[in-house]
Protein backbone atom coordinates (compact mmCIF):
# COMPACT_ATOMS: atom_id res chain seq x y z
CA UNK A 1 0.00 0.00 0.00
CA UNK A 2 3.05 2.32 -0.33
CA UNK A 3 1.90 5.68 -1.68
CA UNK A 4 -1.77 4.74 -1.37
CA UNK A 5 -4.34 6.00 1.10
CA UNK A 6 -6.05 3.62 3.49
CA UNK A 7 -9.69 3.09 2.47
CA UNK A 8 -12.39 2.79 5.10
CA UNK A 9 -15.99 1.60 5.09
CA UNK A 10 -17.66 4.14 7.33
CA UNK A 11 -21.27 2.93 7.22
CA UNK A 12 -23.52 0.61 5.22
CA UNK A 13 -27.29 0.52 4.73
CA UNK A 14 -29.74 -1.44 2.65
CA UNK A 15 -33.45 -1.75 2.05
CA UNK A 16 -35.36 -4.84 3.06
CA UNK A 17 -35.20 -7.15 0.05
CA UNK A 18 -38.55 -7.62 -1.68
CA UNK A 19 -39.86 -10.64 -3.54
CA UNK A 20 -40.48 -10.50 -7.29
CA UNK A 21 -43.87 -8.86 -7.63
CA UNK A 22 -43.91 -8.21 -3.88
CA UNK A 23 -43.86 -5.23 -1.57
CA UNK A 24 -41.20 -3.26 -3.47
CA UNK A 25 -42.56 -3.96 -6.94
CA UNK A 26 -44.26 -0.56 -7.00
CA UNK A 27 -41.01 1.31 -6.31
CA UNK A 28 -38.81 2.43 -9.20
CA UNK A 29 -35.15 1.35 -9.05
CA UNK A 30 -33.93 4.96 -9.16
CA UNK A 31 -36.12 5.67 -6.12
CA UNK A 32 -34.69 2.62 -4.33
CA UNK A 33 -31.18 3.91 -5.02
CA UNK A 34 -32.11 7.38 -3.82
CA UNK A 35 -33.60 5.90 -0.64
CA UNK A 36 -30.37 4.22 0.50
CA UNK A 37 -28.28 7.21 -0.56
CA UNK A 38 -30.44 9.60 1.44
CA UNK A 39 -30.52 7.27 4.46
CA UNK A 40 -26.74 6.91 4.45
CA UNK A 41 -26.28 10.68 4.55
CA UNK A 42 -28.97 11.16 7.20
CA UNK A 43 -26.89 8.86 9.42
CA UNK A 44 -23.86 11.14 8.95
CA UNK A 45 -25.26 14.56 9.95
CA UNK A 46 -21.80 16.13 10.24
CA UNK A 47 -21.00 15.37 6.60
CA UNK A 48 -21.52 18.26 4.21
CA UNK A 49 -22.93 16.62 1.03
CA UNK A 50 -20.78 18.99 -1.03
CA UNK A 51 -17.77 17.00 0.25
CA UNK A 52 -18.90 13.85 -1.61
CA UNK A 53 -16.55 13.42 -4.57
CA UNK A 54 -18.59 10.82 -6.43
CA UNK A 55 -21.47 8.35 -6.21
CA UNK A 56 -20.89 4.94 -7.83
CA UNK A 57 -23.75 2.46 -8.17
CA UNK A 58 -23.96 -0.98 -9.73
CA UNK A 59 -26.96 -2.16 -11.73
CA UNK A 60 -27.17 -5.35 -13.76
CA UNK A 61 -30.02 -4.36 -16.05
CA UNK A 62 -30.12 -0.75 -17.17
CA UNK A 63 -32.83 -1.39 -19.73
CA UNK A 64 -35.74 0.19 -17.86
CA UNK A 65 -36.26 2.85 -15.21
CA UNK A 66 -32.65 2.38 -14.16
CA UNK A 67 -31.45 3.80 -17.48
CA UNK A 68 -29.73 7.17 -17.93
CA UNK A 69 -27.10 6.45 -15.25
CA UNK A 70 -29.11 5.41 -12.19
CA UNK A 71 -26.36 6.66 -9.84
CA UNK A 72 -26.77 10.21 -11.14
CA UNK A 73 -30.55 9.88 -10.98
CA UNK A 74 -30.24 8.80 -7.33
CA UNK A 75 -28.11 11.86 -6.53
CA UNK A 76 -30.75 14.19 -7.93
CA UNK A 77 -33.73 12.32 -6.46
CA UNK A 78 -32.10 12.16 -3.01
CA UNK A 79 -31.76 15.93 -2.93
CA UNK A 80 -27.98 16.10 -3.03
CA UNK A 81 -26.29 19.15 -4.54
CA UNK A 82 -26.21 19.04 -8.34
CA UNK A 83 -22.42 19.34 -8.08
CA UNK A 84 -22.21 15.74 -6.77
CA UNK A 85 -21.56 13.43 -9.76
CA UNK A 86 -22.65 9.85 -10.25
CA UNK A 87 -21.61 6.88 -12.38
CA UNK A 88 -23.19 3.47 -12.93
CA UNK A 89 -21.18 0.27 -13.47
CA UNK A 90 -22.22 -3.17 -14.63
CA UNK A 91 -20.54 -6.47 -13.75
CA UNK A 92 -23.89 -8.31 -13.64
CA UNK A 93 -24.31 -9.99 -10.22
CA UNK A 94 -21.07 -8.39 -9.03
CA UNK A 95 -22.10 -4.84 -9.94
CA UNK A 96 -22.65 -3.58 -6.39
CA UNK A 97 -19.30 -4.95 -5.23
CA UNK A 98 -17.61 -3.60 -8.36
CA UNK A 99 -18.99 -0.16 -7.46
CA UNK A 100 -17.28 -0.32 -4.05
CA UNK A 101 -14.02 -1.53 -5.63
CA UNK A 102 -14.01 1.39 -8.05
CA UNK A 103 -14.80 3.82 -5.24
CA UNK A 104 -12.00 2.35 -3.12
CA UNK A 105 -9.51 2.69 -5.97
CA UNK A 106 -10.37 6.37 -6.42
CA UNK A 107 -9.90 6.96 -2.70
CA UNK A 108 -6.68 4.91 -2.51
CA UNK A 109 -4.93 6.85 -5.27
CA UNK A 110 -6.11 10.23 -3.98
CA UNK A 111 -8.64 11.01 -6.71
CA UNK A 112 -11.39 11.17 -4.07
CA UNK A 113 -11.72 11.46 -0.31
CA UNK A 114 -15.40 10.56 0.22
CA UNK A 115 -17.44 8.37 -2.13
CA UNK A 116 -20.82 6.67 -1.80
CA UNK A 117 -20.91 3.27 -3.49
CA UNK A 118 -23.69 0.73 -3.78
CA UNK A 119 -26.07 -1.11 -6.04
CA UNK A 120 -29.72 -1.42 -6.99
CA UNK A 121 -32.00 -3.79 -8.86
CA UNK A 122 -35.71 -4.11 -9.42
CA UNK A 123 -36.22 -7.47 -11.05
CA UNK A 124 -39.97 -6.94 -10.73
CA UNK A 125 -39.84 -3.85 -12.92
CA UNK A 126 -37.29 -5.11 -15.46
CA UNK A 127 -38.91 -4.40 -18.84
CA UNK A 128 -39.38 -6.40 -21.99
CA UNK A 129 -37.28 -5.15 -24.88
CA UNK A 130 -37.84 -5.38 -28.61
CA UNK A 131 -34.90 -5.54 -30.98
CA UNK A 132 -35.06 -3.31 -34.03
CA UNK A 133 -35.92 -5.30 -37.18
CA UNK A 134 -33.24 -5.86 -39.77
CA UNK A 135 -35.24 -3.90 -42.34
CA UNK A 136 -38.18 -1.55 -42.39
CA UNK A 137 -41.77 -2.79 -42.48
CA UNK A 138 -41.12 -6.41 -41.48
CA UNK A 139 -43.89 -8.85 -42.40
CA UNK A 140 -43.15 -11.49 -39.78
CA UNK A 141 -43.57 -11.58 -36.01
CA UNK A 142 -41.19 -9.80 -33.68
CA UNK A 143 -40.14 -11.10 -30.24
CA UNK A 144 -40.24 -9.29 -26.91
CA UNK A 145 -37.33 -10.32 -24.64
CA UNK A 146 -37.59 -10.26 -20.85
CA UNK A 147 -34.67 -8.46 -19.21
CA UNK A 148 -35.33 -9.90 -15.73
CA UNK A 149 -32.55 -12.49 -15.79
CA UNK A 150 -30.20 -14.34 -18.08
CA UNK A 151 -29.31 -14.38 -21.76
CA UNK A 152 -31.33 -12.50 -24.40
CA UNK A 153 -30.62 -11.42 -27.98
CA UNK A 154 -27.61 -13.73 -27.98
CA UNK A 155 -24.85 -13.13 -30.50
CA UNK A 156 -25.03 -16.06 -32.95
CA UNK A 157 -21.24 -16.32 -32.89
CA UNK A 158 -21.32 -17.20 -29.18
CA UNK A 159 -20.78 -20.98 -28.66
CA UNK A 160 -24.08 -22.59 -27.71
CA UNK A 161 -22.54 -24.45 -24.77
CA UNK A 162 -21.67 -21.09 -23.17
CA UNK A 163 -25.18 -19.68 -23.42
CA UNK A 164 -27.08 -22.29 -21.45
CA UNK A 165 -29.31 -20.90 -18.72
CA UNK A 166 -28.00 -20.32 -15.21
CA UNK A 167 -30.02 -23.24 -13.85
CA UNK A 168 -28.75 -25.73 -16.42
CA UNK A 169 -25.19 -24.49 -15.90
CA UNK A 170 -25.56 -25.09 -12.17
CA UNK A 171 -26.95 -28.57 -12.77
CA UNK A 172 -23.73 -29.27 -14.68
CA UNK A 173 -21.66 -27.83 -11.82
CA UNK A 174 -23.55 -29.92 -9.26
CA UNK A 175 -22.79 -33.05 -11.29
CA UNK A 176 -19.12 -32.08 -11.64
CA UNK A 177 -18.71 -31.58 -7.88
CA UNK A 178 -21.01 -34.40 -6.79
CA UNK A 179 -23.34 -32.06 -4.89
CA UNK A 180 -26.48 -34.04 -4.10
CA UNK A 181 -30.07 -32.83 -3.92
CA UNK A 182 -30.07 -33.67 -0.20
CA UNK A 183 -26.97 -31.52 0.43
CA UNK A 184 -28.47 -28.62 -1.49
CA UNK A 185 -31.77 -28.76 0.40
CA UNK A 186 -29.99 -29.00 3.75
CA UNK A 187 -27.85 -25.98 2.88
CA UNK A 188 -30.88 -23.97 1.75
CA UNK A 189 -32.81 -24.84 4.90
CA UNK A 190 -29.88 -23.68 7.02
CA UNK A 191 -29.79 -20.39 5.10
CA UNK A 192 -33.47 -19.74 5.86
CA UNK A 193 -33.04 -20.76 9.49
CA UNK A 194 -30.03 -18.45 9.87
CA UNK A 195 -31.87 -15.52 8.30
CA UNK A 196 -34.97 -16.04 10.44
CA UNK A 197 -32.85 -16.26 13.61
CA UNK A 198 -30.89 -13.15 12.60
CA UNK A 199 -34.05 -11.12 12.15
CA UNK A 200 -35.45 -12.37 15.45
CA UNK A 201 -32.23 -11.38 17.22
CA UNK A 202 -32.13 -7.90 15.65
CA UNK A 203 -28.89 -8.63 13.78
CA UNK A 204 -29.92 -6.48 10.81
CA UNK A 205 -31.05 -3.49 12.87
CA UNK A 206 -27.89 -1.51 12.09
CA UNK A 207 -28.11 -1.90 8.33
CA UNK A 208 -31.72 -2.20 7.14
CA UNK A 209 -33.60 1.05 6.59
CA UNK A 210 -37.27 1.44 5.57
CA UNK A 211 -38.50 2.41 2.12
CA UNK A 212 -40.90 5.37 2.44
CA UNK A 213 -44.49 4.47 1.70
CA UNK A 214 -43.86 0.70 1.76
CA UNK A 215 -45.04 -1.59 4.54
CA UNK A 216 -42.02 -3.89 4.58
CA UNK A 217 -39.71 -4.17 7.57
CA UNK A 218 -38.02 -7.52 6.86
CA UNK A 219 -36.60 -9.38 3.89
CA UNK A 220 -39.60 -10.78 2.12
CA UNK A 221 -38.21 -14.09 0.84
CA UNK A 222 -37.21 -15.59 4.21
CA UNK A 223 -39.22 -18.75 4.91
CA UNK A 224 -38.60 -20.01 8.47
CA UNK A 225 -40.49 -23.23 7.73
CA UNK A 226 -38.10 -24.30 4.96
CA UNK A 227 -36.86 -27.56 6.45
CA UNK A 228 -34.98 -30.14 4.38
CA UNK A 229 -38.11 -32.30 4.46
CA UNK A 230 -40.27 -29.50 3.07
CA UNK A 231 -37.74 -28.62 0.38
CA UNK A 232 -37.45 -32.27 -0.63
CA UNK A 233 -41.05 -32.12 -1.86
CA UNK A 234 -40.33 -29.48 -4.53
CA UNK A 235 -39.99 -30.48 -8.17
CA UNK A 236 -36.77 -29.84 -10.13
CA UNK A 237 -36.86 -26.57 -12.06
CA UNK A 238 -34.48 -27.14 -14.97
CA UNK A 239 -34.27 -30.87 -15.64
CA UNK A 240 -36.93 -33.54 -15.06
CA UNK A 241 -34.35 -35.56 -13.13
CA UNK A 242 -32.39 -32.56 -11.85
CA UNK A 243 -31.44 -31.49 -8.34
CA UNK A 244 -32.09 -27.73 -8.46
CA UNK A 245 -35.47 -26.44 -7.35
CA UNK A 246 -37.08 -23.15 -6.42
CA UNK A 247 -36.17 -24.01 -2.83
CA UNK A 248 -32.40 -24.36 -3.27
CA UNK A 249 -31.95 -21.52 -5.78
CA UNK A 250 -32.00 -17.81 -4.99
CA UNK A 251 -35.27 -16.02 -5.80
CA UNK A 252 -35.87 -12.98 -8.01
CA UNK A 253 -35.78 -9.81 -5.92
CA UNK A 254 -35.85 -6.04 -5.60
CA UNK A 255 -33.62 -3.91 -3.36
CA UNK A 256 -30.78 -1.46 -2.94
CA UNK A 257 -27.69 -1.06 -0.74
CA UNK A 258 -25.11 1.68 -0.22
CA UNK A 259 -21.82 2.17 1.64
CA UNK A 260 -19.91 5.29 2.66
CA UNK A 261 -16.25 5.01 1.59
CA UNK A 262 -13.56 7.42 2.80
CA UNK A 263 -9.89 8.05 3.49
CA UNK A 264 -8.55 9.37 6.80
CA UNK A 265 -9.35 12.98 5.94
CA UNK A 266 -12.84 11.91 4.92
CA UNK A 267 -13.31 10.15 8.24
CA UNK A 268 -12.57 13.39 10.04
CA UNK A 269 -15.08 15.26 7.88
CA UNK A 270 -17.74 12.62 8.51
CA UNK A 271 -17.03 12.46 12.23
CA UNK A 272 -17.48 8.70 12.50
CA UNK A 273 -15.38 5.68 13.39
CA UNK A 274 -15.22 3.20 10.48
CA UNK A 275 -16.77 -0.24 10.41
CA UNK A 276 -13.80 -1.74 8.55
CA UNK A 277 -10.88 -1.08 6.23
CA UNK A 278 -10.73 -2.43 2.68
CA UNK A 279 -7.48 -4.35 2.17
CA UNK A 280 -7.71 -5.96 -1.29
CA UNK A 281 -9.90 -7.19 -4.12
CA UNK A 282 -9.72 -9.97 -6.66
CA UNK A 283 -11.48 -10.82 -9.90
CA UNK A 284 -11.29 -13.96 -12.05
CA UNK A 285 -12.89 -15.38 -15.18
CA UNK A 286 -14.00 -18.96 -15.80
CA UNK A 287 -15.82 -20.90 -18.51
CA UNK A 288 -19.34 -19.33 -18.63
CA UNK A 289 -20.88 -22.72 -17.84
CA UNK A 290 -18.87 -22.82 -14.60
CA UNK A 291 -19.80 -19.30 -13.49
CA UNK A 292 -20.75 -20.59 -10.05
CA UNK A 293 -17.16 -21.50 -9.17
CA UNK A 294 -15.87 -18.02 -10.04
CA UNK A 295 -15.49 -16.82 -6.42
CA UNK A 296 -12.93 -19.52 -5.61
CA UNK A 297 -9.96 -18.01 -7.45
CA UNK A 298 -11.19 -14.42 -7.00
CA UNK A 299 -11.16 -14.93 -3.24
CA UNK A 300 -7.71 -16.51 -3.29
CA UNK A 301 -6.35 -13.59 -5.31
CA UNK A 302 -7.83 -11.00 -2.96
CA UNK A 303 -6.40 -12.77 0.08
CA UNK A 304 -2.98 -13.11 -1.54
CA UNK A 305 -2.91 -9.37 -2.24
CA UNK A 306 -3.87 -8.73 1.37
CA UNK A 307 -1.05 -11.00 2.54
CA UNK A 308 -3.48 -13.40 4.20
CA UNK A 309 -4.90 -16.88 3.65
CA UNK A 310 -8.23 -18.69 3.73
CA UNK A 311 -7.53 -20.07 7.21
CA UNK A 312 -7.18 -16.50 8.51
CA UNK A 313 -10.79 -15.57 7.75
CA UNK A 314 -13.02 -14.69 10.70
CA UNK A 315 -16.12 -13.83 8.64
CA UNK A 316 -17.24 -14.64 5.10
CA UNK A 317 -20.24 -13.47 3.10
CA UNK A 318 -20.54 -15.72 0.05
CA UNK A 319 -23.45 -14.86 -2.21
CA UNK A 320 -25.72 -17.87 -2.62
CA UNK A 321 -26.93 -17.81 -6.21
CA UNK A 322 -27.64 -21.53 -5.86
CA UNK A 323 -27.01 -23.93 -3.00
CA UNK A 324 -25.06 -26.21 -5.36
CA UNK A 325 -22.84 -23.32 -6.43
CA UNK A 326 -22.13 -22.22 -2.86
CA UNK A 327 -21.33 -25.77 -1.79
CA UNK A 328 -18.96 -26.23 -4.74
CA UNK A 329 -17.09 -23.07 -3.74
CA UNK A 330 -16.85 -24.10 -0.09
CA UNK A 331 -15.55 -27.48 -1.20
CA UNK A 332 -12.66 -25.66 -2.89
CA UNK A 333 -12.00 -23.67 0.30
CA UNK A 334 -11.45 -26.48 2.86
CA UNK A 335 -9.42 -24.14 5.10
CA UNK A 336 -12.49 -21.94 5.73
CA UNK A 337 -14.47 -22.70 8.88
CA UNK A 338 -18.09 -23.24 7.68
CA UNK A 339 -19.35 -21.59 10.87
CA UNK A 340 -18.04 -18.18 9.73
CA UNK A 341 -19.82 -18.35 6.35
CA UNK A 342 -23.22 -16.62 6.11
CA UNK A 343 -24.32 -17.22 9.71
CA UNK A 344 -27.12 -14.66 9.21
CA UNK A 345 -28.41 -16.48 6.16
CA UNK A 346 -27.53 -15.85 2.54
CA UNK A 347 -29.17 -15.00 -0.76
CA UNK A 348 -31.16 -18.25 -0.82
CA UNK A 349 -33.20 -16.76 2.03
CA UNK A 350 -32.50 -13.03 2.07
CA UNK A 351 -32.74 -12.63 -1.68
CA UNK A 352 -30.55 -11.72 -4.64
CA UNK A 353 -31.41 -8.36 -6.25
CA UNK A 354 -28.65 -8.66 -8.83
CA UNK A 355 -27.02 -5.24 -8.95
CA UNK A 356 -27.44 -4.69 -5.20
CA UNK A 357 -26.18 -8.02 -3.89
CA UNK A 358 -22.46 -7.23 -3.87
CA UNK A 359 -23.02 -4.06 -1.85
CA UNK A 360 -25.42 -5.94 0.40
CA UNK A 361 -23.01 -8.72 1.32
CA UNK A 362 -20.12 -6.30 1.89
CA UNK A 363 -22.27 -4.12 4.12
CA UNK A 364 -23.43 -7.12 6.12
CA UNK A 365 -19.81 -8.28 6.43
CA UNK A 366 -18.62 -4.87 7.67
CA UNK A 367 -21.36 -4.74 10.32
CA UNK A 368 -20.54 -8.31 11.39
CA UNK A 369 -16.87 -7.48 11.91
CA UNK A 370 -17.74 -4.30 13.79
CA UNK A 371 -20.03 -6.19 16.19
CA UNK A 372 -17.40 -8.90 16.54
CA UNK A 373 -14.84 -6.35 17.63
CA UNK A 374 -12.38 -7.02 14.83
CA UNK A 375 -11.08 -9.63 12.45
CA UNK A 376 -10.54 -10.42 8.78
CA UNK A 377 -13.50 -10.78 6.43
CA UNK A 378 -14.18 -11.56 2.79
CA UNK A 379 -17.19 -10.90 0.56
CA UNK A 380 -17.40 -12.88 -2.69
CA UNK A 381 -19.86 -13.53 -5.50
CA UNK A 382 -20.23 -15.63 -8.61
CA UNK A 383 -21.21 -13.74 -11.74
CA UNK A 384 -23.13 -14.85 -14.83
CA UNK A 385 -21.15 -15.36 -18.05
CA UNK A 386 -18.30 -16.75 -15.97
CA UNK A 387 -16.67 -14.44 -13.44
CA UNK A 388 -15.99 -14.18 -9.72
CA UNK A 389 -15.36 -11.11 -7.57
CA UNK A 390 -14.09 -10.76 -4.00
CA UNK A 391 -13.14 -8.04 -1.49
CA UNK A 392 -11.26 -8.46 1.79
CA UNK A 393 -11.72 -6.14 4.77
CA UNK A 394 -10.29 -5.86 8.27
CA UNK A 395 -11.53 -4.27 11.46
Amino acid sequence: MNGLEDVYLVDAVRTPIGRHGGALAGVRPDDLAATVLRALLDRAPDLDPERIDDVVFGAANGAGEDNRDVARMAVLLAGLPASVPGVTVNRLCGSGLEAVIQAARAVAVGDASIVVAGGVESMSRAPWVLAKPGRGYPTGHETLHSTTLGWRMVNPRMPAEWTVGLGEATEQLAAEYGVTREAQDAYAAASHAGAAAAWAAGAFADEVIPVPGVDLIRDESVRPGSTPEVLAGLKPSFRPDGTITAGNASPLNDGAAALLVADAAGLRAIGREPLARITASGVHGVDPRRFGIGPVEAGRRALARAGRGLADLDAVELNEAFAAQALACLGEWPEVDPAVVNPLGGALALGHPLGASGARILGTLAHRLHRRGGGLGMAALCIGVGQGLAVTVEN
